[in-house]
């Protein structure tokens, strides 16, 4: 079980990312535009710079959706790799068989 204050930091980050979502999407595309003069595409990137760092998703960790553990993650199930095998070996994954019987 991960500490609840990195799984509590890791939701609030994800909030920020969500709520700087598209003022970060329009910067990007504004600072990368051949067609925008220099002096417009620099403010942009300044303006993209000047937002906060947790507005970036890569700041944001997968962790698994019952233990919160960061490494080790399933994308496919949302989980880690422990609890996977738990809930796999339990029977409680549907379609998920052991390969050895």
């Amino acid at each position: 079980m991960a500490k609840t204050s990195k799984i509590a930091r890791n939701a609030q980050r994800a909030s920020v990312v969500e709520r700087y979502a598209e003022r970060r999407a329009a910067l990007k595309r504004a600072s990368v535009n051949p067609r925008l003069p220099a002096e417009e595409r620099e403010a942009a990137m300044r303006d993209l710079h000047a937002l906060p760092r947790d507005a970036s998703p890569t700041r944001l960790r997968n962790r698994g959706a019952s233990d919160g553990r960061p490494r080790g993650y399933l994308r496919q199930f949302g989980l880690s790799r422990v609890q996977f095998r738990q809930l796999a070996l339990r029977g409680d994954l549907p379609g998920v068989t052991k390969s050895s019987w």
